[in-house]
């Protein structure tokens, strides 16, 4: 079975209603070197960004991915009151004295302190219900695997084009291939004909030093390890492309080893059709790699 290739760049959203209001979770991402994972959320949900993180990590490996979410109608905050005792004790007192110089006509009531802020602050506690992180956790995965499936999708029309123009490449190469001894078969022909051009038919050119002129110059267009390296790149991508996990790396590794050898190439080539095919190839790899940059 061929594993598909998984882009970068996607997008998920997910709503999850909850206590008569809604939770919005919206993720995009793009491509990167590593995995860079930032939340845009309210104040009373930092304490699960871990949480959050991990349940993101389950369908990512590589890629900036920024997550935003948005609470709606709803505060996942709990509400207690942080009585300052030590106050409340000083205002008993000062009540207690005030009352025994008899300067109110009534007595003052425990809930007169309670409703003074300073005393009975009600306070937003740091602590959220448990079925409010379950649920967020909830929202924050599904809109995750929504982000996974464009990712898949995308992976699979970029793993398509991929392997197109790898193809392409292929073929390309076999045409180098093929055209590269007809070079040294052209030069001889030129050079013989040179060489008798300028003695004007005097006398026969030497053919041992003809051969060794040949010779010379068949070695230095050689391609043929070149060849052999690039066949082999060209193997290794498709089956990096088709394989397990997160692979963009390897693939970008693999593509600066074709551009190394057809450069070499290029610099070799002595004739107009293979600087052509060279040319072709160079066209095509820059396609490949703009299109590596977004697998993950």
């Amino acid at each position: 079975m061929i594993d598909m290739s998984v882009s970068m760049t996607g997008f998920g959203r997910a709503i999850l209603e909850q206590d008569g209001g809604s939770i919005l979770v919206e993720m995009k991402s793009v491509n990167h070197r590593f995995c860079d994972i930032q939340f845009r959320m309210p104040r009373q949900l930092l304490s699960l960004e871990d949480r959050l993180r991990k349940c993101v990590l389950e369908k990512v490996e590589r890629g900036k991915i920024d997550v935003f979410i948005t609470l709606e109608g709803i505060s996942p905050s709990t509400k207690e009151v942080n009585v300052d005792w030590s106050l409340l004790d000083q205002y008993i007192d000062q009540a207690e004295e005030l009352d025994r110089l008899n300067v109110f006509e009534s007595k003052l009531r425990l809930q007169d302190f309670l409703l003074h802020p300073d005393i009975a602050p009600i306070e937003e506690s740091p602590q959220m219900k448990e079925e409010w992180q379950e649920a967020i956790e909830k929202a924050v995965s599904k809109a995750a695997n929504e982000l996974h499936k464009m990712r898949v999708e995308e992976g699979i029309r970029l793993q398509n084009d991929v392997r197109k123009r790898i193809e392409n490449m292929h073929h390309l190469t076999s045409q180098l291939q093929e055209q590269a001894p007809e070079v040294v078969s052209l030069y001889r022909e030129r050079l013989y004909e040179r060489i008798r051009e300028f003695i004007d038919g005097e006398y026969e050119p030497d053919e041992t030093r003809l051969l060794q002129e040949v010779a010379f110059f068949a070695e230095k267009i050689n391609v043929d390890e070149e060849l052999t390296r690039l066949f082999s790149h060209y193997d290794q991508f498709i089956l990096s492309l088709e394989a397990d996990g997160a692979k963009g790396r390897k693939l970008d590794f693999l593509g600066q080893e074709m551009n190394r050898e057809i450069n070499t190439i290029g610099s070799k080539a002595n004739s107009a059709s293979l600087s052509h095919l060279v040319v072709d190839l160079k066209s095509e790899l820059e396609k490949v790699k703009e299109q590596v940059q977004n697998i993950e």
